[in-house]
């Protein structure tokens, strides 16, 4: 009786964290570059009863038992997700693996897949908290910026292939600079930091990327699948809802047992 009450709230804490999972990627299906995450399932301890006093089958080969599951740690997905033109010049999309670097305002460095970078009062582009994007400069880029040529909404682009960035000078383009895409071995390299963004776990080493393409004029939207998501909600609530018939169950055989006792 024990076990099938502590089997029922396992059950019932995995599917929790499921729909935990599930909510927090339906709310951000329209966020510009996020990525998944999926919450799987463990079993727990199996427990052969072979002491004094417990069932067996007929042939005599003592009963396994499982003693529940559990949930997985959250797992994202980083799966690339379709990219759309949006014709703005600062709006740029990754086409392969990696990250924008940018510089938080306490001046610390993070990484986010995210491009939709606007210019501010400063000619810098930041993303959307105001984080700005690192763009390595040429040394001719850091005479222009010094004179004060800096980034405006039309007067650059962006070489696809190599990440270059070219200003519009006169009748001239200049290579001003380039921008890096960052990546880091391992699945669970990088940790989210919220906001989009991520750092990587555990000191882990951020190289660059140069077969990753940065197109400009274009956005990655979220890689949520919508119709997976509500489906994968409906199979959650319904385990969670026999899990908890099953509690239920085993409280009322209690209650039975305490009345028969008196």
């Amino acid at each position: 009786m024990l076990r099938a009450i502590w089997n029922s709230v396992s059950a019932m804490n995995a599917q929790q964290d499921k729909l935990n999972s599930i909510s927090n990627n339906l709310a951000n299906v329209d966020t510009v570059g996020y990525k998944k995450e999926n919450v799987e399932f463990n079993d727990l301890v199996y427990e052969t009863l072979n002491r004094k006093g417990y069932p067996t089958n007929p042939n005599g080969t003592n009963t396994i038992n499982g003693t529940g599951v559990k949930a997985t740690e959250w797992i994202r997905d980083n799966t690339q997700g379709p990219i759309q033109q949006t014709g703005l010049k600062t709006d740029m999309a990754i086409d392969g693996d990696g990250y924008f670097k940018v510089t938080l305002g306490n001046g610390t460095a993070a990484y986010e897949r995210a491009g939709s970078f606007t210019v501010d009062r400063n000619g810098n582009l930041v993303d959307s908290n105001g984080n700005k994007l690192e763009v390595n400069l040429t040394a001719e880029g850091s005479s222009l910026f010094n004179s004060g040529m800096v980034f405006k909404d039309n007067n650059f682009k962006v070489d696809e292939k190599t990440g270059q960035i070219y200003m519009n000078v006169g009748n001239q383009s200049i290579l001003y600079g380039r921008i890096n895409i960052y990546n880091a071995v391992g699945q669970d390299s990088m940790k989210s930091i919220g906001d989009n963004l991520y750092q990587p776990a555990n000191n882990v080493q951020m190289n660059i990327n140069t077969k990753a393409h940065v197109i400009q004029g274009y956005l990655e939207q979220s890689n949520v699948d919508l119709g997976r998501e509500i489906t994968d909600m409906i199979m959650a609530q319904r385990s969670f809802e026999l899990a908890s018939k099953g509690l239920t169950t085993s409280d009322e055989m209690w209650g039975l047992i305490n009345s028969m006792k008196r």
